[in-house]
């Protein structure tokens, strides 16, 4: 169903009729590229993977997206079907969690840094705390707190065009940074903090410093 804004733009393309009438079908390589599972190239991707962004949304639909990020295989592969994401220490709003609570389905974007190609994994999640699946998991001798592990449904390479078009990966054609503000004043300047940018600051390198991997 077409949402508000959607009614009141008349440029919006607010059925699957005009959607079709702007693009072409699928070249069959696109269409057949879907796997039900992991192949042996999904594993080493993931295998060499240090990152992965989690979309999940609640049971009326709000959709959140986060970054996941440890060492390079850090997400398992338990059989060609499933997979498990530890849950490390964070800012305890847990919105993926919650979520996945609510409603199980769940988008995943795995990066290699340098590769331009990305893994895509869409399926269903369940949160557990199976004690062997969370030490199996464990860095500097920690467990995991909780994994995110996610019945793969639909698994495939996406293409590299997006990361092209940005140069994601090419330092000589990065934006310059000049005024933007440090992630310090960014965070007191949208929560009116009364606090200086200094003591945001110290405040995050200690979080970072203890916490990135505290049970």
């Amino acid at each position: 169903m077409a949402d508000d804004s959607a009614r009141t733009d008349p440029h919006a393309v607010a059925d699957l009729a005009a959607l079709a009438a702007i693009y072409a079908a699928p070249s069959p390589l696109a269409a057949a590229k879907m796997l039900d599972r992991l192949d042996k190239w999904c594993r080493r991707f993931l295998e060499l993977s240090p990152f992965v962004t989690l979309a999940s949304s609640d049971a009326e639909g709000r959709t959140d997206v986060g970054p996941r990020g440890d060492k390079p295989g850090f997400v398992r592969v338990l059989d060609d079907r499933t997979i498990a994401i530890p849950d490390r220490p964070g800012n305890n709003r847990i919105d993926s969690l919650r979520n996945i609570v609510a409603n199980p389905e769940v988008a995943t974007l795995f990066l290699i840094p340098g590769i331009d190609e990305t893994l895509r994994i869409n399926g269903r999640a369940r949160l557990s705390r199976d004690p062997a699946l969370l030490e199996a998991m464990a860095v500097d001798g920690k467990p995991a707190k909780l994994a995110i592990v996610v019945e793969v449904r639909e698994a495939f390479l996406h293409c590299a065009k997006a990361f092209k078009r940005s140069a994601l990966w090419r330092p000589d054609e990065w934006p310059d940074r000049a005024g933007l503000a440090s992630a310090a004043q960014i965070w007191r300047d949208h929560m009116a903090l009364d606090m200086t940018t200094q003591d945001v600051q110290d405040f995050v390198d200690d979080d970072y410093t203890n916490n990135l991997t505290w049970r």
